[in-house]
């Protein structure tokens, strides 16, 4: 995706960011909470859809928190599938 297309989707998603990691641009969002089990659920919520979606992101769980990277390896960095993804997890968190 060119930089121009990243803005576009960020712009269609709240509260996502881009970040580069180890050469790999992807999108991340931490998630707060208060206590640990609200994390939990929305860990396994995020897991039903991404096997749905084949599409799995990287998740880390701790407490308080879940923090959500995005991209796709096989391209090497962001594609339309991570920002789709990426609005079907907001949509979790709102429901």
């Amino acid at each position: 995706m060119s930089s121009h297309e990243v803005g576009q989707g960020l712009e269609q998603l709240d509260g996502w960011t881009v970040e580069d990691s180890e050469g790999h641009i992807r999108l991340t969002k931490t998630f707060r909470f208060k206590g640990f089990m609200p994390g939990v659920e929305l860990v396994n919520r995020i897991a039903e859809v991404a096997e749905a979606e084949g599409h799995h992101p990287d998740v880390l769980l701790s407490y308080g928190s879940v923090t959500v990277h995005l991209f796709t390896h096989a391209a090497g960095g962001l594609t339309e599938n991570d920002f789709i993804l990426a609005a079907k997890i907001d949509q979790l968190t709102k429901s």
